[in-house]
């Protein structure tokens, strides 16, 4: 158990002894402002300023400008990839690559993950099928993955849920077997490594999320890397509304183009993005070990032998659990802790697929399990690992309740 001779102090000024602590309870609440789940993390204002300013006197502000340029030679470069495109943001980089790759028919999902990734299916009349996941790594099961391939399957799917790598090697080896395509939503893994090479250049391409909840990010934004050169090409004809020059349209597109300022919001978090790493690996480190002291608690650990970003802490509440996952949710909420149950109850719950797919359900025991079990904690440079050892004691004085 947490060591109870030193009682936890919260910003608010609030001491953590007993269940009478607890906000849910009555009393204060520990924190003062909100912790979020993925509050913006903001670089060099300064270098951020000077670059804005720069963009206002080019007259410069959107339609693949230097910044934008700069973004993608530099991306490109972080990832070990030949190609990486800036995109407005992680959805229609998806629609994109999703379009590029010719996919139609049905294609082969999580149903554990944001449900961006299914919509940007559905939303070009193609066909989610929904695969479960592996109950340890909360990533698809290529065992699953082979049982829901049909005559009408033509891709897989994939996402590296938290950053932690998905099956790269067994997934691609079904997709050879089948003549399937595979590309993966990457909207988590910035940074991260699978196998010991940066996620980035796996499967046909690969989508990142630089939204501003994301550890790194661009205000709105995100990017799609590939080492596909005659794919890289035909998604920039497709980002532009199919332009090849002025006046000369040779393939259909829509506006999937990135502006100039979010851009240089990505290049000056690119050069902070080491601090932002080892203080949320610093947290994770802080909430494990406070965590792991209580019953029936865990955070899902990231791989020591591969680069990770650390952005998500995953907290399972298991069975053996003294008090449910929602009642510790409902606890840490009243404390300003604003603890989320990621990506509860499962996009197969969701509409909607919840109509078209009744029964999906009975395919998908691991994804409910899962779902029913997480709840994702607040980190980032807003958070300190005193918050994290708080926030820890909330939770065990809520089990003690």
């Amino acid at each position: 158990m947490l060591d109870r001779t030193s009682p936890r102090q919260a910003s608010s000024g609030k001491t953590i002894r007993s269940p009478a602590d607890l906000a849910i309870n009555g009393a204060p609440p520990a924190f003062a402002e909100p912790l979020h789940v993925g509050k913006p993390n903001v670089g060099d204002r300064a270098a951020f300023m000077r670059m804005a300013d720069a963009m206002f006197d080019s007259g410069r502000l959107a339609n693949g400008g230097p910044l934008v340029e700069e973004l993608e030679r530099r991306l490109a470069e972080h990832l070990g990839v030949r190609h990486c495109l800036a995109i407005c943001n992680g959805t229609v980089a998806l629609e994109i690559a999703i379009r590029a790759l010719d996919l139609s028919g049905e294609v082969i999902v999580p149903s554990y993950t944001f449900v961006a990734t299914a919509h940007a299916l559905y939303w070009q009349g193609i066909t989610p099928v929904f695969a479960d996941i592996d109950p340890d790594t909360h990533n698809l099961s290529p065992a699953a993955v082979r049982r829901m391939i049909s005559s009408r399957t033509t891709g897989i799917l994939g996402v590296h849920l938290w950053g932690r790598g998905a099956p790269v090697d067994e997934l691609q080896a079904i997709a050879d077997e089948h003549g399937l395509k595979l590309m993966f939503d990457a909207a988590h893994a910035f940074g991260c490594s699978q196998g010991g090479r940066k996620i980035g250049g796996f499967g046909s391409a690969e989508v990142f999320s630089f939204h501003a909840t994301k550890f790194f990010n661009t205000f709105e934004g995100g990017a799609i890397a590939t080492n596909d050169d005659e794919l890289a090409q035909r998604m920039r004809l497709m980002r532009n509304f199919g332009f090849a020059g002025f006046d000369n349209v040779i393939h259909p597109g829509t506006n999937g183009k990135m502006t100039e300022i979010c851009a240089a919001m990505g290049l000056v978090n690119l050069d902070g993005i080491e601090t932002v790493i080892a203080t949320n690996r610093r947290n994770h480190a802080a909430y494990s070990e406070a965590i792991c002291q209580l019953p029936g608690l865990s955070i899902l650990p990231y791989d020591a032998e591969e680069a990770g970003n650390y952005q998500y802490v995953v907290m399972e509440v298991g069975p053996n659990c003294p008090v449910t996952r929602d009642a510790i949710v409902a606890a840490l909420q009243a404390e300003n802790v604003l603890a989320r149950r990621y990506f509860w109850p499962g996009v197969h719950r969701m509409q909607p697929y919840r109509d078209l797919f009744p029964n999906a359900g009975a395919l998908l025991p691991q994804t409910q399990v899962v779902a029913d079990r997480v709840v994702v904690l607040p980190t980032g440079t807003a958070v300190t690992p005193e918050d994290c050892r708080v926030i820890a004691a909330i939770v065990e004085i809520t089990e003690r309740a």
